[in-house]
């Protein structure tokens, strides 16, 4: 196992991360219980996974429980990085949502006691809220930190303006700053590469990925010739939208290819590409049983050759919207090149074609 530091920070992290949404959930998401989910934290553990991402909002805070059982046993917990969000409702109170400090505060300690420990790695904030005042927020945070209930702090599902606005706020007073985002990026969702890519490696930013497999459209499953009869999407979920199924079984198409000359899953395909884009720190997995924890623990030493990579970017390019496109057609006309650092980490694709 690789690990890698977790942005402009001393923190170590895997590249691969172990998920739990499925933890205490529904058919929809994938139903884990409890002894499931300690044998799949070992697999995890002895891997060399050393983080774990869950939420309060995950199953109503069981999923933050059963994390919280299975790493007081055993001495679990020394060798775990622990990250958790807030955010989302948690109650039917009218403070019970949001960012506010009275908000943050409560659910830290709250998901600190269903943890079971005494401090959170990694804390979250789930979702922008554009209700409270980002400074309050940032104070809030930066407050958990230096009571000792927080070490590193982070954002998630931002836009790129966003995340500028909170470090500026942060930067005002001198207070704690983002060290990661977590984001959803995948061969079939490239749209971070416009914005959110670029403000990471610029602000040192690590790049957490949520749902690396698109909810397991990126298996190599689903195909266009039929797909499972299970799994999050036949069972109604919508994370990611898919616009364009022509476009994604394209992808497949090139996915799957790979993969079977490889001798290996669509998935482990899926996330070795991820691995090697730019900024990416780490891929969050999960999964509905141990095969399919076993499968995607494979990607840690999965490399993929440079023909290989070009294949699959050819296949899941995205249109190059504005401004990129003028900023490099005027970097041509300057330079007689593309300046790579004006645009960011998608030039290279751009002047592939």
């Amino acid at each position: 196992m690789e690990y890698r530091y977790l942005g402009r920070s001393g923190l170590k992290v895997s590249t691969l991360t172990m998920g739990t949404m499925t933890f205490g959930g529904s058919e929809k998401v994938g139903h884990t219980e409890q002894g499931d989910a300690t044998r799949q934290i070992d697999m995890c553990l002895d891997a060399g996974i050393n983080l774990i991402d869950t939420a309060n909002v995950y199953n109503a805070g069981v999923s933050e429980e059963m994390v919280g059982v299975a790493l007081a046993e055993n001495g679990r917990r020394q060798k775990t990085l622990v990250a958790t969000k807030v955010r989302f409702k948690m109650g039917d109170g009218p403070n019970d949502i949001g960012l506010s400090r009275h908000h943050i505060v409560a659910q830290a300690e709250a998901s600190l006691r269903r943890l079971q420990t005494d401090v959170i790695d990694l804390y979250q904030v789930h979702e922008w809220d554009g209700q409270t005042p980002i400074e309050e927020t940032m104070e809030a945070l930066d407050t958990l930190v230096k009571r000792g209930l927080v070490r590193y702090i982070g954002c998630s599902n931002y836009a790129g303006w966003q995340i500028s606005k909170a470090l500026a706020a942060a930067g005002a007073r001198q207070g704690e700053r983002f060290i990661s985002q977590q984001i959803h990026y995948t061969l079939h969702s490239r749209e971070a590469e416009y914005e959110l890519i670029p403000v990471g490696q610029d602000q040192g930013l690590g790049v957490l990925i949520w749902s690396p497999l698109a909810g397991g459209l990126l298996s190599g499953k689903y195909r266009r010739d039929g797909g499972p009869k299970s799994g999050r999407h036949v069972g109604g979920f919508r994370e990611p939208p898919v616009y364009d199924w022509e476009k994604f079984y394209d992808i497949i198409d090139v996915l799957v290819g790979v993969a079977e000359e490889r001798g290996v899953s669509g998935a482990q395909v899926a996330l070795a590409w991820l691995l090697g884009r730019p900024g990416v720190t780490s891929v969050i997995i999960g999964g509905r049983s141990d095969a399919q924890f076993q499968d995607n623990l494979g990607a840690a030493d999965f490399k993929l050759s440079d023909d290989e990579r070009a294949r699959l970017d050819a296949a899941s390019r995205p249109p190059l919207l504005y401004p990129y496109w003028h900023q490099s057609f005027t970097a041509q006309d300057r330079l007689g090149k593309i300046d790579l650092d004006l645009i960011g980490p998608y030039a290279e694709e751009f002047k592939r074609g």
